[in-house]
């Protein structure tokens, strides 16, 4: 029985309509589908490069190691200090359950600095590194 309307015997249906709330769900998801590649340049760094060899999508998932021009470290957004960085990387490991760290690092930094980070991490027992550098254009 729905409630009865004095001026005439039709019934007032007393019903919500969903359809702007399905309008506004579709928005934020394609908002939340365009902003989420761009989390992982919170850092400012101009990638070396290369051929498209192997594509990779950047997770949050996943270990994603930062160097910039000065040389500082970083996990997704936090800066770290070398000296807490193989401690920090292993208790993401655990906690996100991953064996894999990439490596993003500014193409001014020299290849010399790189391969320390690299072999650092490698000597702590992380062996699963990737680099990560931006697609050259044809």
């Amino acid at each position: 029985m729905g409630i009865k309307n004095t001026d005439s015997d039709e019934e007032v249906l007393a019903e919500i309509n969903v359809t702007p709330l399905v309008d506004v769900m579709l928005v934020l998801l394609v908002i939340f589908m365009i902003s989420a590649p761009l989390m992982f340049n919170g850092i400012n760094l101009t990638l070396p490069k290369t051929k498209k060899v192997q594509g990779v999508q950047l997770k949050k998932e996943q270990i994603i190691l930062s160097i910039n021009r000065a040389g500082e470290y970083f996990l997704d957004e936090q800066r770290v200090l070398r000296s807490e960085l193989i401690d920090f990387i292993k208790k993401l490991m655990a906690e996100k359950k991953t064996e894999s760290v990439f490596i993003r690092a500014d193409t001014q930094i020299t290849y010399g600095e790189v391969a320390k980070a690299m072999s650092y991490l490698k000597n702590s027992g992380i062996t699963n590194i990737s680099l990560i550098t931006d697609i050259e254009d044809e």
